[in-house]
């Protein structure tokens, strides 16, 4: 089950994950978020402590070693710690990455595993999973044959289709460092084609303004950004909304070539006169877009 720090209903303020029990959590990352319901960080940190607190003494607390936000919440007793990662300090810690389009493999001790999905940012993922199963009694020849086995993750760099040899992409992502991990792998993943990033302001805090400076910097594996309206644009007062032409300024500056275009109608004509054949397109919003995946499929076709 996914943990929720968002706030359980409007009369109980409180993180949706302090009504569970858990018996083993993992924490793969803590940034502000929400920016509707926590006003800084360390609110956020302290839902997460809430959240700590209730694992029992015979449960794990396994957590990304490498993320300093979250090693404030580690002075723990009370349970089993745990952590993953990259860096030396780390209790179960990945070595030897390789990514390929087939994937990602990497060493952990003296065994080496591998995924179907490529980027660092599902090699922790697989981390947690490592640590999780071990403390279950798997072996790590059960683990492996489960890898084998895993399709992925729906909405999480999803392949949608292709048409004409462009491959249409979907992700969830709509944090800045999601956006900028998901590029980032589909870049490892397909280093010798454009990629297009298509994103959707959507979210309660990529609507506001505070993701402003952040968003800038998330694109920088795309070749080309298509960057629409913010969506439900009249619940946020204007001088907290995002400003995509500010944004749109800051990526050409950066070096990033990007375009605003409000709705799907203009994305898909846009994207139909300057996509080619060997282009990947990675559609970001954790809304529908009004299905701007379907639309561009088809008008990709010749």
């Amino acid at each position: 089950a996914e943990g929720d720090e968002y706030d359980t209903a409007f009369f109980d303020k409180r993180g949706k994950f302090v009504h569970y029990l858990p018996e083993i959590a993992i924490i793969n990352n803590l940034e502000f978020d929400h920016a509707d319901i926590f006003q800084d960080l360390g609110q956020i940190q302290t839902s997460f402590r809430h959240f700590i607190n209730l694992i029992p003494r015979n449960g794990l607390l396994a957590v990304n070693g490498d993320e300093t936000e979250l090693a404030p919440l580690l002075k723990v007793d009370h349970c089993p710690l745990a952590r993953f990662g990259m860096g030396d300090a780390n209790d179960v810690r990945a070595v030897n990455l390789q990514f390929s389009v087939e994937g990602s493999k990497f060493t952990i001790g003296e065994t080496e595993f591998s995924i179907p999905m490529c980027g660092e940012l599902n090699v922790r993922n697989t981390l947690a999973v490592v640590t999780v199963a071990r403390h279950c009694g798997l072996n790590d020849g059960q683990i492996q044959n489960a890898f084998d086995t895993f399709e992925g993750i729906k909405r999480r760099m999803e392949v949608r289709g292709e048409a004409e040899g462009i491959i249409v992409v979907d992700d969830f992502a709509h944090h800045p460092t999601a956006i900028k991990e998901t590029l980032k792998a589909l870049r490892m993943k397909y280093p010798t084609r454009r990629l297009w990033a298509i994103f959707e302001p959507r979210s309660n805090s990529t609507r506001r303004a505070v993701f402003q400076e952040e968003l800038a910097k998330a694109f920088g594996d795309a070749d080309q950004v298509v960057i629409s309206a913010v969506a439900k644009l009249d619940q946020i007062p204007k001088s907290e909304r995002l400003d995509p032409l500010k944004l749109m300024d800051a990526l050409q500056t950066s070096g990033v070539k990007g375009v605003y275009l409000p709705d799907v109608q203009a994305i898909v004509e846009h994207l139909k006169t300057h996509a080619q054949k060997g282009d990947v397109i990675c559609v970001l919003s954790n809304g529908g877009f009004d299905g701007v995946h379907e639309e561009l499929l088809e008008a990709l076709k010749v």
